[in-house]
């Protein structure tokens, strides 16, 4: 959904363990996904974030986070007007499912829903922005 973000542990080659930076820029969203294994903590670094885990909408203070189990269906996106940063951590890595992965993976263990759908709170927003 062309967020910028920066996989932390990409050298390490951790098959247990990942760790990714996003940033996401006013109006915009991740994808909607769940993991089949995959716990994730989602930790706020900048702003306040803003994520729809299952139903729920929550907000998230800065140095705050947020632990969400794989079978949950979660989207961390920001309907404010300024950059939000997140630091997310996930184990165990789910490395069937990463790009160049030997395996063919069921994508829809992972999204079960349409991916680009946005939050309610980005009603009205195009995102990805068209080029």
């Amino acid at each position: 959904m062309q967020i910028p973000n920066a996989d932390c542990l990409e050298r390490t080659g951790s098959e247990n363990l990942s760790a990714r930076l996003w940033r996401l820029p006013p109006k915009s969203a991740s994808t909607l996904h769940k993991h089949a294994r995959q716990e994730e903590f989602y930790f706020v670094l900048e702003s306040v974030g803003r994520m729809r885990v299952a139903d729920e909408t929550l907000t998230v203070p800065k140095y705050g986070g947020v632990l969400v189990g794989p079978d949950q269906l979660r989207q961390v996106f920001n309907d404010t007007n300024t950059e939000a940063l997140w630091l997310i951590v996930g184990a165990p890595e789910e490395i069937e499912f990463l790009q160049g992965s030997k395996s063919k993976a069921d994508l829809s263990l992972i999204y079960p829903v349409d991916p680009k759908q946005l939050p309610k709170e980005l009603a009205g927003v195009e995102w990805p922005p068209k080029d």
